[in-house]
């Protein structure tokens, strides 16, 4: 599985104890860029037993080894758990010392293992993973804001000296007017764990908060030369897919990587190649422009992408292609007629 995943990936993501699995893709793929997996926001008392922290830690500072002033709390002094994960606490990023610990424990950890890391749970809102309850410390969403600028600002120069990359998850960025480019600016990268398709049925077409923010975040990221990871959620199905993927190619440039997935937190194995990815398009004839309301079309050397994000059962657009071009299917056309929500990957000969 490493030597045919190795070629195909840009990026890998793994756990602090799967270093020797870092060591067999960078084996198999020395351009691959392997990054550890450490949660931003929380610590695990499940990697806690008997007072002691395990060696090997999905976050940055240890149940047993934190200061008890980092813990976030409620209005009652309560600390806060995560919502449907047993065992997560969160922590105080707007906290120095926190910020501090978290860092230089996860550089010593990872510089010599990994490439970069991966944090999760950059967030935005503060009531995040316990709903309608925001931790005392940041009663509202700009607080809680602000803190996580204050940790991804505080701590960014460590990781550039430890020659670390940094890519933040930085689900539903899109809900908060300036917030992923914010962040971004203290990082190497973002990820959206939630990009366009969050299930079959469930496709985020354009409105003030919809489909251009999210593909505003590719594109800001590669103006700075920066990594962006998009993750859209469905099981496989022929409209989200094509509707993400389509949307994906409108932006990409050299520091883009998408990679679908059929269940939330499902990482127990590569997810799925698809014969597109190996579809070579060729150089981009230029930025994605749009053709009729809320549909966009990008040019390539040997292909066209379009999308239609108008709302999902919308009427299809109908859009005359200037040559000769193969479908999906292999089929020659000369139009294609795309309803709402989808997307189309089309090539010609070059």
């Amino acid at each position: 599985m490493i030597a045919t995943e190795a070629k195909r990936r840009s990026y890998v993501v793994l756990n602090a104890w799967e270093g020797d699995l870092a060591a067999r893709f960078k084996a198999a793929n020395p351009k691959i860029q392997t990054f550890v997996y450490k949660d931003l926001s929380s610590t695990r008392s499940y990697a806690c037993s008997n007072g002691a922290d395990d060696s090997d830690l999905p976050t940055g500072v240890g149940y047993c080894a934190a200061d008890p002033s980092w813990f976030l709390r409620d209005s009652a002094g309560n600390r806060l758990e995560y919502g449907g994960y047993e065992g997560h606490w969160q922590m105080d990023v707007g906290n120095t010392a926190y910020q501090n610990a978290w860092a230089d424990n996860v550089v010593t950890s990872s510089a010599e293992v990994f490439d970069g890391v991966f944090m999760d749970n950059a967030l935005f809102a503060c009531d995040t993973y316990h709903d309608g309850v925001c931790p005392a410390a940041y009663p509202t969403d700009e607080s809680m804001r602000e803190a996580y600028l204050s940790m991804l600002a505080g701590t960014r120069q460590k990781f550039v000296d430890a020659g670390l990359k940094t890519v933040a998850n930085m689900s539903n960025a899109r809900l908060h007017e300036g917030a992923w480019d914010s962040y971004v600016e203290h990082l190497d990268g973002g990820f959206d764990e939630w990009w366009l398709t969050f299930g079959d049925k469930d496709l985020l077409s354009e409105y003030p908060q919809g489909w251009s923010r999210q593909i505003a975040e590719i594109t800001a990221n590669e103006a700075k030369g920066k990594i962006t990871w998009v993750q859209p959620h469905h099981s496989g199905a022929e409209q989200p897919f094509r509707y993400a993927y389509a949307s994906y190619l409108l932006a990409k440039g050299e520091h883009a990587a998408i990679s679908e997935i059929e269940e939330t937190d499902r990482y127990d194995g590569p997810s799925r190649w698809r014969a597109e990815y190996d579809w070579n398009l060729g150089t981009p004839l230029g930025a994605h422009h749009e053709i009729a309301k809320n549909v966009h079309q990008r040019d390539f050397e040997c292909g066209t992408v379009i999308v239609n994000a108008n709302k999902t059962g919308s009427a299809p657009v109908t859009v005359r292609l200037d040559q000769t071009q193969t479908d999906e299917k292999g089929a020659p056309v000369t139009y294609v007629a795309l309803p709402g929500t989808s997307g189309t990957v089309l090539r010609k000969t070059c």
